[in-house]
């Protein structure tokens, strides 16, 4: 009965805490299910791609304005937008859409919404997109590595991801252990954006995928201990 109570006193601390966090702050990161939802319950929807010029114009949400706090013109966008109205940001992962949304919190702005996961929930969930080419992969392609491969070890990311970039020497780590009895493949955002559409898994930069016979062995989102992961799951193939 005394842990039901504390349970039940701890979850609504928390949730007065969240309510009170929001109203403060006027932002929150939410998942692409809810973001996406939201953005579509609006006529004419702000949406802030954070990210670079040079990525932005390699795939983007259809819609999205392009700038940051780094942006020239910074205050022209900011002035051009309803503070009143709900604004909608993602970049990367969090960093740039993170440091925009205290901003325009800061600023007066009700309702700021950051995409948890960012670009990599969005075009990983199979949400609508713009993209400046064809992608280098294609689904059925990958399906045939996957078929054609015992063990198949699968990274997908951004070469704009700074974590995406520690997992580079330890991918040729695993290589130079496994050798041919490991199929690595590396699949990025701006290569191959329709087959991280179409796998429908992707949440967030980077995510690494091992399959066995075609079957998922383990998803890992983010690098966590990528080397000891596969070193166990192949020990004793």
């Amino acid at each position: 009965m005394k842990n039901k109570i504390l349970k039940k006193t701890f979850t609504a601390v928390f949730l007065l805490f969240t309510i009170v966090n929001f109203s403060q702050g006027n932002s929150a990161n939410i998942l692409l299910d809810a973001f996406y939802s939201k953005i579509k319950d609006q006529k004419n929807p702000q949406i802030i791609d954070a990210r670079g010029a040079d990525e932005f114009a390699l795939n983007h949400i259809e819609g999205a304005l392009n700038f940051n706090l780094k942006s020239e013109d910074y205050e022209k966008h900011v002035a051009a937008l309803n503070p009143s109205k709900p604004v909608f940001i993602y970049s990367i992962a969090a960093y740039r859409s993170g440091l925009l949304s205290t901003d325009l919190a800061k600023r007066g702005f009700s309702e700021v919404y950051i995409l948890e996961g960012g670009i990599a929930s969005w075009i990983g969930g199979g949400k609508p997109f713009y993209s400046n080419l064809k992608s280098k992969l294609s689904l059925p392609e990958y399906k045939k590595i996957l078929a054609d491969n015992n063990y198949v070890l699968v990274d997908i990311g951004s070469k704009y991801c700074a974590t995406c970039k520690t997992v580079k020497p330890i991918l040729e780590s695993i290589r130079s252990q496994y050798g041919e009895k490991l199929k690595i493949i590396e699949i990025e955002l701006e290569e191959s954006p329709q087959v991280i559409a179409d796998l429908k898994t992707v949440k967030v930069f980077p995510t690494l995928i091992l399959y066995e016979n075609g079957k998922i062995v383990f998803k890992k989102d983010g690098l966590g201990d990528l080397k000891n992961d596969v070193d166990l799951a192949l020990a004793s193939k």
